[in-house]
């Protein structure tokens, strides 16, 4: 593998600007566009990530944080789509081992008949999983449902707790896989900048090429790249690209709202999560360890509008929150929530559908009249065979040249089994920075050496993006996140060679975007 280092980001610009026509761009910096760009670069193509803020900005940080095949889908009896993704979580885990472990979920049972029903369900989830099964599931009794989950309610509308099921699945951090993805990228020759918003879309018919007018976010300046192909994966948003390419396209997208709260790890004092198996709006809830602390979503609201921070809404706030009272001992209230975020789903648009809930995750793939592919819908578990899906189309349609797809068994950037946690084999290089020992957020366990490491190798530009994106500490306690901004602001301006008033105006900046992660 090439291994390049991401440079600054004046040096990006400079080539964007001395050779500005690549094979591939993809617009958007989730997970299926970093993935994408990931595959195209994989296959030697010159290819470019064009993100317009920070990646995974939108949809992709705001996940479950779990890689898995969707026991939804199985219930639902769309055995296709969880194979597929039972594959895609096997694979992820033998290329990202740093960032996938397996995690078990406990599945309780108030009813009879549960352990048998839900049991059954799971070895056909294990069997459909093939070799690339994690753990096999089983039966537990009462005693040992009690010992792994201790803090699950004895009883639920007065029926006592008669033992559970308990199966594996896969967990990770959305945001740091996105960030290794974008290291990956420039490890195989590719580019990504962040930042830059695409602005315009037109086709040159004589040379076969998009001609993209993109905008510099942080300075206002304009400039412009061609692509052989283009690929539009831009989540929630691709309707907005379509626009530009091709006035009058219909929206192909259904965005609806996931909502999720974090509380203290006393709620669920267990290695295991709690999978709640129906709610009231027919999905399943999770309740998920993570990083020391509970996790506990989603919700499923359909909107309309597309905010790039969405807020959750109070009913979605109180749905959760009641629905893990009926399954913790320990029940839950606003003033145990120490963080809470939204995010929209790209669901894949039906008109016939009234319900969100009803849509299916399955991705789409479209191309319109000029060759501009767009690729929407899906689940992070899926995002590398989306991104091989557009990639194959690509070559089917003589957009590019053929080139056989790698990334069923590519390493991803810091994979090792020895050095678990998110940064791999980087960790050491972390440690020789300044202030590796200088913790700033014992709750995320920030240090000052990471966030050196996120603006000179991880194109972090902004306070925001150190603590929601590089490191997870507003996910999980936002208030710790206030806290420790105006250290991270100064270090990031230090890094940055920024102005003591931009040091100052970016410290307030943060702490005004950070209140509204917080419910008191």
């Amino acid at each position: 593998m090439q291994t390049r280092t991401p440079d600054t980001r004046a040096s990006l610009l400079r080539e964007l600007d001395q050779n500005p026509l690549f094979d591939v761009v993809v617009i958007g910096g989730g997970a299926s566009g970093l993935g994408t760009a990931v595959d195209a670069a994989s296959r030697g193509y010159r290819t470019l990530l064009l993100e317009a803020r920070d990646f995974a900005k939108g949809t992709s940080s705001k996940a479950t944080k779990l890689v898995h095949g969707g026991v939804r889908y199985l219930a639902q009896g769309n055995i296709p789509l969880v194979r597929e993704a039972l594959r895609e979580r096997g694979l992820l885990a033998r290329n990202a081992p740093h960032l996938v472990h397996a995690l078990g979920f406990i599945v309780p049972a108030y009813k009879g008949g549960d352990r048998l029903v839900y049991g059954a369900g799971l070895k056909i989830y294990d069997w459909l999983a093939g070799s690339l099964n994690l753990r096999a599931s089983r039966s537990l009794g009462l005693a040992e449902t009690r010992e792994r989950s201790p803090m699950l309610a004895a009883s639920l509308h007065g029926r006592a707790l008669r033992g559970g099921t308990l199966y594996f699945d896969g967990q990770f951090d959305d945001a740091r896989l996105a960030i290794t993805l974008m290291r990956t990228l420039f490890d195989l020759g590719g580019v990504a900048l962040n930042n830059a918003a695409v602005r315009g879309i037109d086709f040159d018919r004589a040379a076969g090429h998009h001609r993209l007018a993109v905008e510099d976010a942080e300075t206002g300046a304009r400039f412009a790249v061609s692509a052989r192909c283009l690929v539009n994966a831009a989540g929630v948003w691709v309707d907005s690209i379509r626009a530009m390419a091709e006035p009058g396209a219909r929206p192909i997208v259904a965005p609806s709202q996931g909502v999720h709260l974090t509380l203290p790890g006393r709620f669920l004092q267990s290695r295991d999560a709690i999978l709640v198996p129906r709610t009231k709006d027919g999905r399943v809830l999770f309740i998920v360890p993570w990083h020391g602390h509970a996790i506990v979503g989603t919700t499923d609201t359909p909107r309309r509008d597309l905010p790039l921070d969405p807020q959750a809404s109070d009913e979605d706030i109180d749905f959760i929150l009641a629905t893990a009272a009926d399954y913790l001992s320990d029940k839950p209230t606003r003033d145990d929530v120490s963080s809470v975020w939204a995010g929209l789903r790209p669901l894949v648009k039906d008109e016939g559908s009234a319900s969100t809930a009803a849509l299916s995750r399955e991705h789409t793939i479209v191309m319109n009249a000029t060759g501009m592919i767009t690729v929407t819908g899906g689940k992070w578990t899926t995002y590398r065979l989306m991104a091989q899906q557009v990639l194959d189309l690509a070559v089917t349609k003589q957009l590019l040249p053929a080139a056989p797809c790698r990334t069923a068994t590519l390493a991803l950037h810091g994979s090792t089994a020895e050095q678990r946690g998110q940064y791999g084999s980087d960790a050491a290089l972390i440690e020789r920075l300044p202030g590796a020992d200088k913790v700033l957020i014992p709750a995320s366990g920030l240090t000052e050496a990471q966030v050196r490491f996120a603006v000179r190798a991880e194109l972090a530009r902004d306070v925001e993006d150190v603590l929601a994106r590089r490191n997870r500490a507003l996910f999980l306690d936002a208030a710790a996140a206030r806290r420790a901004a105006p250290e991270v602001a100064r270090i990031v301006a230090e890094e940055l060679g920024k102005t003591a008033q931009w040091q100052a105006a970016e410290a307030e900046r943060f702490d005004a975007f950070a209140r509204r992660w917080m419910l008191s």
